[in-house]
């Protein structure tokens, strides 16, 4: 059966007071779905945020990192680095990484094998432009994005993969994707997966959403059969709003 997952990604928000009142506040919530909830902060509070949320059944993880385990890359955070903190899955390729700070299919291939080399879990985002999908070019692009990033992994590499669609066009356009839309597009990509390594793969892949879950439309999404979960952006700032989510499965 495959895994419901929660992920809040809490982008560039909260120091490191508003990151140890807002883990304190997640505490409080009541759980009554079989989710997995996970939450990113940023790379600054990590530690204390893996610290806070020890033993509660929240996962931190992290929100980037770079495809080199050492070396001359000012700035950059390696997967070996993370693992010494404690941290085990990783977001790798969100949409707003794609395009402010230019990653492409080929960097990400190259992040996707540091990470699982160093026995992380992997939560691959892709997903497509509005001109995309104005054009009908949407399974175009999302086959691509797949196949460039992902399809030289083994099967058994390729299990540790937590997909999560990103509709770009639905984020910040003031256009508006449908549950129905969501559910096309995730049945396309297990398609696409179920091609390559098998219906058995395909079956056990968890394909998350990632286009403005709230509060008000999560059970909706959460009852399409092959979405199993979200990422979430700006509602996971909000313990209660967050939760919410959490439980709409």
């Amino acid at each position: 059966m495959r895994k419901h997952i929660v992920a809040g990604n809490w982008k560039m928000n909260n120091g490191l007071i508003q990151t140890e009142t807002l883990i304190v506040e997640l505490k409080k919530q009541e759980k009554t779905s079989d989710a997995e909830v996970m939450i990113a902060p940023t790379f600054t509070n990590l530690w204390h945020a893996f610290q806070s949320a020890k033993q509660s059944g929240i996962e931190v993880i992290a929100q980037n990192m770079h495809f080199a385990e050492n070396g001359a890359y000012t700035g950059e955070i390696s997967a070996g680095m993370l693992k010494s903190i404690g941290i085990q899955t990783v977001i790798l390729g969100h949409s707003e990484r794609r395009a402010y700070f230019n990653e492409t299919d080929e960097s990400l291939a190259k992040k996707v094998d540091a990470a699982l080399a160093n026995g992380m879990r992997v939560i691959f985002c892709f997903g497509e432009e509005l001109s995309d999908r104005k054009s009908g070019n949407e399974e175009i692009i999302v086959e691509s994005q797949l196949k460039n990033a992902l399809f030289h992994l083994s099967t058994d590499a390729f299990k540790h993969i937590v997909l999560a669609y990103e509709p770009v066009w639905a984020i910040g356009t003031g256009e508006t994707a449908t549950p129905d839309q969501a559910q096309t597009m995730h049945a396309f990509i297990r398609k696409t997966i179920a091609e390559k390594y098998g219906n058995d793969v395909a079956d056990s892949i968890s394909i998350l959403y990632g286009g403005s879950v709230k509060p008000s439309n999560a059970k909706e999404i959460f009852s399409k059969p092959d979405v199993d979960g979200g990422l979430i952006g700006g509602a996971s700032l909000k313990a209660e709003d967050f939760f919410a989510i959490v439980n709409a499965f």
